[in-house]
């Protein structure tokens, strides 16, 4: 399996497809239009290892709703990501057993490394 999970209206993911020139094999799924289901944040904890893995502290709603204050479980930060789109860490590139996570130039390097 081919896909990656990101937002059509953030920059730095369009920048990142662009450079590592994915093609038409892989399955493009817009966090924002086409939610993630639950089933799919099962199989990226299971490819990372687990939730927290995947989420991102740096939303804008992490601050507002006080997040950094509160200890999260495991459950916690799966029931937040699946509520709202802002707390995947973006994009989320997975090539077969591979699974890539966040935008840093070490991360999309070693993508490029699998393509």
């Amino acid at each position: 399996m081919k896909k990656i999970y990101y937002l059509s209206t953030c920059s730095t993911c369009k920048k990142i497809i662009q450079d590592l020139n994915l093609s038409n094999d892989f399955e493009f799924q817009d966090i924002k239009t086409t939610k993630i289901t639950d089933e799919q944040l099962q199989e990226m904890a299971k490819l990372s290892g687990s939730y927290e893995s995947l989420f991102s502290r740096r939303a804008i709603k992490y601050k507002t709703l006080g997040l950094k204050d509160k200890p999260l479980s495991e459950n916690d930060i799966k029931k937040l990501i699946l509520e709202e789109y802002t707390f995947l860490k973006r994009p989320v590139i997975i090539i077969d057993n591979a699974i890539f996570i966040g935008n840093s130039a070490k991360t999309v390097e070693a993508t490029k490394q699998l393509l």
